[in-house]
Formats: C-alpha cells, structure tokens, sequence
C-alpha cells in the first residue's frame, strides 16, 4: 500500500501545504522517509495542529495528547517509533513523563520541546533520556533534521538487534548459490528474475536444500539489499507466544510483561522470511492473510494498527497443497503465498555439483575452525556421488564439517551403509555400487540412530535433517514393514 493510500485513510493526520518555500525542497524527497509512527503531547492545539500537519506527509502515523496522561494512555494501546514531548505540561510534566518511559523500556527517541528553557532544564532532560532538545520557536527545518535523526537511530538499533539475534541463534548460511549444473544454474536465473519484484514469494523443497540460502539471495539482490533480512522458522517458535513475536505487543500483561516490537516491526524495509510455514497455527493464519492483504498489522493487546513494509518470502519442506486437503493450511492463503512459488531440487537431482559444494565448504569452514583444510580422493568423490543424501546440501556440509574436526573424510558411516554394516574403507573396496538408493539411505539412517543409541535428536542433526523429518521416514519405514507383514 502507498504512501498517500495510508494517509487518506488515516483521516485524523492532516497534510502540509507542499508549496510553502521552507519545506519544499524536503518535500521532494518525502517517499524517501520510512513509514513509521509518531506520538505530539503538547498541551497547545496549535502546535499539535503544526507537528501533525508537517509530520503527516512524511510518516505512517501521527497520533497527538495534550497531556502526559493520555499520552500514557495511548502507549497502553499503540506502538510508536518517536515521540515529540513538550516538557510544561498540565499534570505530570514531560521529564517526568520520559523517565517513565525509559523505565517501562521504551527505547525510541524522545524529542523535547519548550518554550523555556536554560542550561539547567536541558542537562535535566538528557540525563532523563532525551535524544534531541528544541527551543520554540523553532524552524521547520531545525524540527525535520531532528525527526530525521531520530528514525536513523531507530533504524540502527532494529538492525543491530536482527545482527544479534542472527549471531546468537544460528550460523550464516555460506553466501551464494554453488554449482555449476543445469539444475542450479536454472535455480540461479528464478532468483535473479525474481528478486527485483515485491511480489510474495513461496519456496519449496525437502529439508536442508538450502531454503533460507536462497531467501538471503533474493534479498540481497533485491532494491532493499541495505534493510534488515529477518528469519523466523515458524516449527521452532512457541505456538503461545508466536504471535507476539511476529506482531509484537502494546501495553503491559497481566505478567508483567512490557510492550515490544514485532518481528514484523523489525523488518520494515526489508524481508521477513518465515521457514516452515505450514507449522503457522491455523487461528494465527487468518490473521497472516490480513497482513498480506492491507499489509498492517495489529499488536496484541493494540486497538489501533500498525503499516508495515516488508516483503516476505515464505518457506516449507512440506507440500502445502496436501496441507489444505487435510484442513490443517488455510486455502485462501496457500494461493496468496503462491504468487511466485520456486522449488529448491534435492542434492540427489544435481549430484554432479557435489565436487564443488565439498571444495567451497572445505573453504569456508576451515579458517572458521581453525584446522587446516583435508584432501579429498577421486574414490571418496564418487563414493559420494553415489550416495543419496537424504539430508541434502546441509547434510553433506556436516560431513564436511566433521570430517575437518577429525582431519579426514568422515564417511564411516556412509561405508557401513553401503556395505551392509561391514566395517570397512575405500582402500580396501574402492567405489561401492549400491543398486537401491532408497535402501541406502535408509541403511544410513538406521546406522546413525544405532550409533547415537536411538536418539532422533542427535541423529538429526548429524544427518543434517530436521527431527520431525527424521521421525517421519522411520514412522514411514514402520508402517510399510506392518503392510508387508
């Protein structure tokens, strides 16, 4: 949705007359400020009128009190990203006000304004948390650069957050498509084309093909590569709290919990990936379709909504068409995500790229282990183009990264599949021809689940596999012995 579409329907912001001389060279570059919302306590309609009326054009929202009190009160239901505060109120004053705030953790800018001021009431107000002082009356320009400066540091603190989070939960995928076949290089021309579009993309394919590779490619190749990349894995997350992660949460609960942004939030500018999304709960589904449709959200515990600007790309191992016929994916949102679906094919259909994933992960990984890099064998890289990867690219980038911790390709196990549990090695029976890869593979399940006495969780990650991928071969493999039998 546009700019000017938000603004009309948000009746209640007026608009600056964009002839005035001191604000129309700002006003060319009005669609380049970020959609965010703006809280004006001032206890002077006047200049609540003149805040809203220049602020109006240039953001999402712009919501206005004339007293602490019901700017505390509009706080308990909305989300705000900067707050003009005049400090002589009626009633509780601004400074006291904003450290309040500060208290209950609101960590956006606070722009104070006055009409009096002295050197004293302006070290007052940086020690209560300030992050700009204005003199009334001031300029236009004075109040646009001040505005300006406080969405760029609100912007940075998103972005370090999505760093943090991004470092603290899981290891950066390796950057770039590797391969050289027809099945990649066709993957490499979908991204590209693609990738300069906002359109609502769906990607597919089994665990471990690289899913969330291919999200950060489009991403990067994007108009928007500069804004935040914000992954979610919808399988991993709390059902129970999995809406306020995604949409956020105005006010305190009766927990004791205090309001914070939205995952949504976060991404504004950029992409929000969500892998597995056919784990999203189904009540939260409706709501999801809402945000796809009038891209606005609303926090919970919030009666007002909040726009947002993200293009997000969806991910799932699971076919969600099957989904829908069994009533547990909403149907309307299967097609709005299948706007432009691309399918991420298994290692076993481009096998003749595994040379180069192997030498790009030896590459990658052993300066980020600190162990020098291993050969590998012409009879070890056929052994490992025969087998048929049931964890796909992440499986064989653990073998990788195991076999540079023990300093040799670490293939023992894949041995003991294809020889039938016997222990033994390429030198002794160079390249093994299995004639049924399905048995293979699952031989080599099997044989890491024995190896780890049964458990599906260290099993899984050995293989490079999801637990719930992992427990749906062996539930497979058990009620096909039961037919047979």
């Amino acid at each position: 949705m546009s700019r000017n579409d938000y603004n009309r329907r948000n009746c209640d912001t007026a608009h600056v007359n964009t002839s005035a001389s001191s604000i129309d060279a700002d006003d060319r570059l009005a669609d380049q400020w970020p959609l965010a919302s703006v809280l004006v306590v001032d206890d002077e309609p006047g200049m609540r009128h003149f805040l809203k009326k220049t602020l109006a054009p240039r953001v999402g929202l712009v919501r206005d009190a004339g007293t602490a009190e019901e700017g505390a009160e509009l706080f308990r239901r909305h989300r705000f990203d900067l707050v003009i505060l005049d400090i002589a109120l009626p009633g509780m004053s601004g400074i006291v006000w904003l450290k309040q705030l500060r208290d209950e953790g609101f960590a956006g800018d606070v722009i104070l304004i006055t009409a009096f001021a002295d050197l004293e009431t302006a070290i007052e107000a940086l020690r209560a948390g300030a992050s700009d002082f204005l003199l009334k009356p001031f300029r236009v320009t004075q109040l646009l650069n001040a505005f300006r400066r406080g969405l760029e540091r609100t912007q940075l603190k998103r972005e370090n957050w999505v760093l943090r989070r991004s470092l603290s939960q899981r290891t950066p995928p390796a950057d770039g498509l590797v391969g050289h076949s027809i099945v990649v290089r066709g993957l490499q021309s979908a991204l590209h084309r693609v990738a300069g579009v906002p359109s609502t993309v769906l990607l597919t394919g089994e665990s471990g093909t690289g899913k969330e590779l291919a999200a950060l490619a489009l991403h990067r190749l994007g108009p928007n590569s500069f804004a935040p990349f914000v992954p979610v894995n919808c399988a991993t997350m709390s059902p129970a709290l999995i809406e306020i992660e995604l949409f956020g949460q105005a006010g305190w609960t009766a927990d004791g919990r205090k309001s914070h942004d939205g995952l949504f939030v976060y991404a504004q500018g950029g992409t929000l990936f969500l892998d597995e999304i056919g784990d999203l709960p189904l009540p939260l589904q409706a709501s999801f379709l809402r945000v796809l449709e009038g891209h606005y959200i609303r926090p919970v515990g919030s009666e007002h909504e909040i726009p947002v600007d993200a293009r997000i790309i969806a991910a799932t191992s699971r076919p969600l068409a099957d989904e829908v016929a069994a009533g547990r994916f909403r149907k309307d949102l299967y097609y709005r995500l299948q706007v432009v679906e691309i399918r991420l094919p298994p290692l076993r259909e481009h096998k003749e790229d595994i040379p180069d994933l192997v030498e790009h992960f030896i590459a990658t990984l052993a300066p980020q282990l600190g162990v020098p890099a291993i050969e590998v064998t012409r009879h070890e890289m056929e052994f490992l183009a025969q087998y048929d990867w049931p964890g796909n690219v992440r499986e064989l980038r653990n073998l990788i990264e195991r076999s540079l911790i023990v300093g040799s390709l670490n293939v023992s196990a894949l041995y003991k599949s294809v020889n039938h549990g016997q222990n033994t090695t390429p030198a002794t029976h160079g390249t093994a021809q299995p004639t049924d890869l399905q048995a293979l593979e699952k031989q080599h399940i099997l044989a890491v689940l024995d190896s780890v006495a049964g458990d599906k969780t260290r099993a899984a990650q050995l293989l490079g596999i999801s637990r719930r991928t992992l427990e749906r071969r062996v539930a497979e493999w058990a009620e096909a012995g039961a037919r047979s039998s």
